[in-house]
């Protein structure tokens, strides 16, 4: 049975904050692996909970190689729900608001370099599914949108005669997105067959083989499947597309305000890791054309 306070938190993050249920679900987990802990420790409430115990439980997720970035989302999902009981008079304090997550190495992110890009949507499309997976791919390396922005894409999001598309980002913002010509054609060449398929009031852009939303799982296994097709022989994900369009634009006009706006973030040191790509770009391409790049010095 659900604790009554995570309950009402939740309740209260769907129904006021309206986060989407995928950020519920992480709250939830999140914050019962908390109470798990407490209980492990003889509390049976979260509002037996101080700062040492979220200190021992931080450490104790360390201990077991969860990743920094990790750590931080489940401080951020305790501060909140703590932040929650302190409004509901329900707690004094907030046993999280001063705990820290241990640093952890900053991870570039993935990307494909042109070629490899060229060499997966260059793909022949002959069947309905590929035809799809073709303008799903196209759509989020053309745009930049993430896995959660083209599932739930609907059709009266998308401006063909613009052209452009309106996603729903991060905390429920929406932003307008350009869609390229190649992202163009492919899109429309999907829309010919979604008719066919699709069932009756299904607002969905892409669908799955029964007529109805296709799932962020189902995006994953298609892209993987598109890449081994290609042949590139790389672990391909649906993010990779969105880094790869980042890291592309970033390298073309060097407009990072630009490429913020694009993405979505809400905080450009969140676009600024793009940066690095491209410094690492750049010297990839120093070692390998300057004639003195990779010679050792005389003695």
């Amino acid at each position: 049975m659900l604790n009554a306070y995570l309950a009402e938190f939740l309740t209260h993050l769907k129904t006021i904050k309206r986060y989407s249920p995928a950020t519920l679900d992480g709250y939830q987990r999140d914050l019962q692996n908390f109470l798990n802990h407490l209980q492990a420790q003889g509390k049976q409430e979260f509002t037996q909970a101080n700062s040492d115990d979220v200190r021992a439980y931080i450490a104790s997720r360390f201990r077991h190689g969860l990743a920094s970035t990790s750590l931080q989302r489940q401080l951020s999902s305790l501060r909140g729900f703590f932040n929650y009981l302190l409004k509901a008079n329900i707690v004094s304090v907030n046993p999280a608001a001063n705990i820290r997550a241990p640093k952890g190495k900053k991870r570039l992110p993935s990307v494909m370099d042109v070629d490899q890009v060229g060499q997966l949507l260059a793909q022949k499309a002959d069947t309905p599914l590929q035809i799809r997976d073709h303008a799903m791919m196209e759509l989020m390396y053309s745009s930049g949108l993430r896995l959660s922005e083209l599932v739930n894409l609907n059709m009266h999001d998308i401006h063909l005669d613009v052209p452009e598309v309106k996603v729903l980002g991060k905390g429920n913002k929406s932003r307008y997105v350009p869609v390229g010509r190649y992202a163009l054609k492919a899109l429309r060449a999907w829309l010919t067959v979604r008719i066919q398929a699709v069932q009756q009031d299904e607002t969905a852009v892409f669908i799955n083989n029964r007529g109805s939303r296709i799932s962020p799982r189902s995006v994953q296994t298609r892209i993987q499947q598109q890449a081994q097709r290609s042949g590139l022989g790389l672990h391909l994900h649906p993010h990779m597309l969105r880094h790869s369009f980042a890291s592309h634009i970033l390298q073309s006009s060097g407009d990072l305000r630009s490429v913020q706006e694009l993405l979505g973030h809400a905080n450009i040191s969140t676009t600024q890791v793009y940066t690095q790509l491209d410094f690492q770009h750049l010297a990839n391409v120093y070692d390998q054309a300057h004639p003195r790049a990779k010679k050792k010095p005389n003695k």
